[in-house]
């Protein structure tokens, strides 16, 4: 039934169930437990959910499997029912609904994040995701859906690992009220990198209400014209005495629904609070709705983690920083080849702030393991900037291990209409849903004229379409040839940029600078040549974005070919420059003033370089600096700053986390300094998830965060009973109790567990997170604080404790 769900999506509008948890809850079911063995354990009562979506008019219902993977299931030691739970999930689903409806495999998130961030590699989870998808095939399941993740990597590696049963895909993230994920993936980053993976239809889910997740959605809408599913909350919970209340009414959800359906929604169902009725009205109002006609979109898009780029299809042309690259560069190869990262994570830095829109990585130095090398230049661009990546080698597992690297949409660099690069390069552009560069030479050369590299052009088009990767996912370099061996070459490189285009279609880019080798003053011949290459239709540019001459050309350009509009940008550019805000932007340590060994490692903290913190410790220490001044005016000088730039939304949770690590290296050493060798030590925080509650990824970082800041944690991780914590508390003389909830039906275990501590005279001080929990709420349950986001949680309990 798989292809029938595809066409009738085509066909008509289709309506998904709502929370499976929320109507276990009201048929009896109590906290606490796996929730998935219930379709081994209780599957009649899973089944009585179905049947209710069902009869209120849901074309498809979802597996009761949110938990299935191999990882979450052995927090319950039940990775060995792995196959019975989810294929039997699947059975029973069908079983309830007969042959009338589609049943989706529900995968949710393993609750641990992809490497560099947590613990796992994409390899690993990807493996996990694989296993859990082939079960559920196996099963019956017609459609997979991918739910409520908040890791652009892991939702790569559950993608893909969906996408090789041959299922149709659904995918969808969850945002919070600033439309980023946890780890500040915009709506937009994740439907170009889900779009080019493959999934089939795309979505928000869970967090947020109706009209939040319209917003989601129509950030989407876009990017990309993929079918999209919106799965609203029924409003954002609060609690009333014991009673958790979802606030939106089933006729108030519904009332919003042809907004979501004119932003392109296809499919419609409902998350957290939604119960039968909730769908019953909403589904009939989205099946009177008419469907939206959207076309593709002809621009070619790109992503990272955090940030997006569009070019091509008639949008303003956009620079790639070619700077990340040793050719030439003795010091920057010896850094490569010793595993280092400075000069790397310096160079994606400034290449950012001078303007560049997406950055090359290449690591190619000889006698090296370049495929881990890759891995450690794209980890460490990932963390210090928001720019795609343009993965750049001709070796294959190089390429590879890059692109497992990326967060998300990377453009390839390159392929080209060799036979054998053909075959390497296009098979792995589509497994891993990347962009590809294509080069105008074949196994004959670089033609000549520009009719020969158009030919060329076309010869890689049509090989990447059969490959099943789009116009939009390619990118033609016509090459530039240096005039100074070939007079004429400028003009056929030019005439070929403008073949491309016209005959084509296709977005262009170009390697600039190799048109004036071997001529003086070559600034002056690239930054000309930039602007006539604009002219002739160029959509991006390979080129130094430090080099205030090719600068100069990209923004008068664009004002000259209408690409500005009232020349806003070159405005800002030059406004900045007079009055030298831009300057402000850099770092102190590339401001031209010295800094100070303190400021040194503050600078450090920020950037999170872990490489050279240890080192400015110690030359700290050498100079006189005391232990307590090097750990307040460097590194807790550094972290406040990183709070700064999180709560501005310019850091998000990987770069704090890379920070924290960084601290955490810092204070390992400042350790054997203190009397004791115990180190600086702010005070002991017991740290759990409260009974009934399996959730633990929020209270992980806040966990992490903690020791990096030089807090002594006692983690006792999820579900824990209030007896478990009092007890933990009294043997460890706590200090902070900090207790975490995400669900509405858990969250006055807090309560419990804070009465107990008072009533055994436990002088531990309490504070309670979650995503459910308000500063309202803590006040009534009498916690001694709120704790909010993670890293806000950190500096309240460093006020608590003075």
């Amino acid at each position: 039934m798989a292809k029938d769900f595809l066409k009738a999506l085509k066909d008509s509008p289709i309506v998904f169930d709502g929370a499976t948890g929320t109507m276990l809850q009201r048929m009896g079911l109590k906290p606490g437990g796996c929730p998935d063995e219930l379709n081994l354990t209780a599957p009649e009562l899973v089944k009585k959910v179905h049947l209710a979506y069902r009869a209120a008019g849901a074309d498809v219902v979802t597996t009761n499997t949110f938990g299935g993977s191999r990882i979450k299931l052995a927090e319950y030691g039940l990775e060995g029912k792995l196959r019975d739970i989810n294929a039997g999930s699947a059975r029973n689903a069908r079983a309830a609904i007969g042959d009338g409806g589609f049943v989706a495999g529900d995968i949710g998130p393993t609750g641990h994040f992809i490497e560099p961030v947590g613990d796992k590699s994409f390899d690993e989870l990807l493996d996990v995701f694989t296993e859990q998808a082939e079960a559920l095939k196996e099963g019956g399941a017609d459609l997979l859906i991918i739910e409520t993740m908040m890791d652009l990597k892991e939702m790569k590696a559950a993608i893909m690992g969906a996408k090789s049963t041959g299922l149709p895909v659904i995918a969808t993230m969850t945002f919070d009220e600033t439309m980023r994920t946890v780890l500040g993936t915009p709506p937009e980053s994740f439907a170009i990198a889900a779009d080019s993976l493959g999934a089939d239809v795309i979505g928000a889910n869970c967090s947020l209400g109706i009209e939040g997740i319209y917003k989601a959605i129509s950030a989407m809408s876009n990017v990309t014209s993929l079918p999209l599913i919106a799965q609203p909350n029924a409003g954002l919970p609060y609690l009333k005495g014991e009673e958790t209340i979802f606030p939106a009414s089933p006729d108030e959800m519904a009332k919003l629904v042809p907004e979501l359906a004119n932003a392109g929604v296809r499919v419609l169902g409902g998350c957290c609070g939604t119960t039968d009725a909730h769908i019953k009205a909403m589904g009939d109002a989205f099946r009177a709705t008419k469907p939206v006609s959207r076309g593709a979109h002809e621009f070619t898009a790109l992503s990272s983690r955090t940030g997006y780029v569009l070019f091509g299809g008639g949008l303003a042309p956009i620079l790639i920083g070619e700077r990340i690259n040793p050719t030439g560069k003795k010091k920057f190869a010896a850094e490569i080849k010793a595993g280092n990262t400075t000069l790397i994570r310096s160079e994606a830095r400034s290449q950012f702030e001078a303007g560049a829109h997406t950055l090359d990585v290449n690591v190619g130095v000889p006698d090296i393991d370049e495929a881990a090398a890759m891995k450690r230049a794209v980890f460490s661009v990932n963390d210090n900037c928001t720019l795609p990546i343009v993965v750049d080698s001709p070796n294959e597992a190089a390429i590879e291990e890059g692109l497992k690297a990326v967060d998300g949409k990377p453009l390839i660099n390159s392929v080209s209409g060799e036979i054998k690069k053909l075959k390497m390069m296009l098979p792995l552009a589509k497994k891993y849903g990347g962009a590809l560069l294509g080069l105008t030479l074949d196994d004959e050369g670089i033609p000549p004229t520009a009719e020969g590299r158009l030919r060329v052009a076309e010869k890689i088009l049509n090989e990447a379409l059969k490959a099943g990767l789009r116009p939009q996912d390619l990118v033609i370099d016509c090459l530039a040839m240096t005039v100074s061996a070939e007079p004429g070459s400028a003009i056929t490189t030019l005439k070929a940029i403008e073949l491309v285009k016209k005959e084509l279609g296709l977005a262009t880019t170009l390697g600039v600078s190799n048109i004036s080798f071997g001529l003086p003053e070559r600034s002056f011949v690239n930054s000309n040549f930039l602007t006539m290459a604009f002219a002739a239709g160029l959509d991006s540019a390979i080129i130094n974005p430090k080099n205030e001459a090719m600068m100069d050309s990209y923004y008068s350009s664009l004002v000259l070919l209408n690409k500005d509009p009232n020349a806003e940008a070159y405005i800002n550019r030059y406004r900045l420059k007079d009055t030298g805000e831009a300057a402000e932007k850099k770092p102190a340590r590339d401001s031209g003033k010295p800094i100070d060994i303190k400021e040194k490692i503050a600078l450090a903290v920020v950037e999170g370089d872990e490489d050279h913190i240890v080192a400015l410790v110690e030359e700290a220490l050498a100079s006189g600096l005391a232990p307590l001044t090097v750990s307040n005016d460097g590194l807790l000088k550094g972290l406040t700053e990183v709070g700064r730039l999180f709560a501005s939304n310019r850091y998000y949770l990987p770069q704090v986390i890379l920070s924290a690590d960084t601290m955490k290296k810092a204070f390992a050493r400042l350790k054997s300094e203190f009397e004791g060798a115990t180190g600086p030590s702010l005070g002991t925080v017991v740290m759990a998830t409260v009974e009934g509650d399996i959730h633990d990824i929020g209270k992980n970082i806040v966990c992490t965060l903690l020791e990096n800041n030089g807090f002594n944690v006692i983690d006792l991780g999820k579900n824990v009973s209030a007896d478990e914590i009092v007890k933990a508390a009294k043997d460890n003389k706590a200090d902070i109790v900090g207790l975490s909830a995400l669900m509405t039906t858990t969250v006055m275990e807090m309560e419990k567990v804070i009465l107990k501590l008072k009533a055994e005279g436990v002088p531990s001080k309490t504070i309670v997170g979650g995503a459910v929990v308000t500063p309202e709420f803590a006040e009534r349950v009498s916690a001694d604080a709120y704790g909010g986001d993670a890293l806000n949680a950190v500096e309240v309990m460093k006020s608590m404790l003075g």
